[in-house]
């Protein structure tokens, strides 16, 4: 029997070219600049459709709550994380609900984590680099969840670190934000940018908007503005949108939502209005709409509401929560950092 020999490919792999990564057992997409995973699972086939989960809230609680994106009506109980606390930060994958940090009695620095397709309580999934609460940002890839910002055991933290979904551990450094910040709430990715807007630094609001590139390591740089300073808002996404809504303009609350193409660079536009001015509200995101649960109006809220990503209109009334609740952080399996 004669033996053959196995040769490295010597041409480069164009976009668009698939492979079978034997280390992973997995099929790979080439995008031109790297290779991707491809999803074989779906929303639909595992919840029947994607599927929001808010964690937390205040008054402080340890309750989670879930609904369907694609319906509307209120919220159902999830099951309970391991703690009471609010401002919270939560990601998701396809498969898994991560939820980071946040206000109890201190600053904390546990990661909790549920399956979505399920109901049940949380366990514990590892530890933030540093305790911090303030509402740390959080989003995630089909693989990787970012934390960013938040209060850290002493002023305003500038920390952006990493977990791998997959594994329960230690989130991992992954770099610096441009400024220092908490309450921002603007954080949502696709799955090449994770874009962190707003917040108080340390102790005004700014406008600013950053960007990560979700894969890689390193610090944030510079993506344009908002079009107010503000901080206590909430973000979501799809593949091809960013969108923020509500917030604080010190000292009023806004009903403003901003958006920004995630591909570009350059200043947000408004992309129409919430139901009231609300700030500390919880978002998430299917490929279609953006979804927004509770918040301040100045009392607490139990309010559900929701607007397609094409659409630059206002918001329209989805359902409610189990209660009225500020500073929840919402989730999903669905969203744009998933494709």
């Amino acid at each position: 029997m004669s033996q053959t020999n196995e040769y490295p490919s010597l041409e480069t792999a164009t976009s668009g070219s698939i492979r079978f990564n034997t280390d992973s057992s997995k099929l790979e997409i080439y995008n031109g600049e790297q290779w991707w995973e491809i999803d074989a699972t779906s929303p639909e086939f595992q919840t029947g459709g994607t599927r929001a989960l808010f964690w937390h809230g205040s008054p402080n609680t340890d309750v989670i709550q879930f609904f369907n994106i694609s319906t509307t009506g209120n919220s159902t109980d999830f099951g309970n994380s391991t703690r009471s606390a609010r401002q919270t930060g939560a990601l998701g994958s396809r498969t898994r609900s991560c939820c980071g940090g946040g206000d109890g009695d201190s600053n904390v620095n546990t990661i909790d984590f549920v399956t979505i397709a399920s109901t049940g309580n949380a366990s514990d999934f590892g530890d933030l680099t540093i305790a911090r609460g303030a509402a740390p940002g959080a989003n995630a890839t089909s693989t990787r969840g970012v934390f960013a910002g938040g209060l850290g055991p002493s002023s305003e933290a500038n920390v952006i670190d990493y977990i791998t979904i997959a594994q329960t551990g230690n989130a991992v450094d992954f770099g610096d934000l441009v400024t220092n910040s908490r309450n921002g709430g603007g954080f949502a990715c696709n799955q090449t940018r994770g874009i962190v807007a707003g917040g108080r630094s340390p102790d005004s609001n700014t406008n600013v908007i950053q960007f990560i590139t979700m894969s890689t390591l390193g610090n944030s740089a510079d993506f344009g503005d908002l079009t107010s300073a503000m901080s206590r808002g909430s973000a979501c996404a799809n593949a091809v949108r960013w969108i923020n809504a509500g917030g604080k303009l010190s000292p009023a609350f806004t009903d403003t939502i901003n958006t920004v193409l995630i591909s570009t660079l350059g200043n947000a536009v408004d992309y129409g209005d919430l139901l009231t001015a609300t700030s500390f509200l919880g978002a998430a995101a299917s490929t279609t709409r953006a979804v927004w649960a509770g918040g301040y109006t100045p009392s607490n809220t139990d309010t559900i509401q929701y607007k397609q990503f094409t659409s630059s209109g206002d918001t329209i009334d989805f359902g409610n929560l189990l209660g009225a609740l500020n500073q929840v952080t919402g989730s999903s399996n669905g969203h744009g950092g998933l494709g």
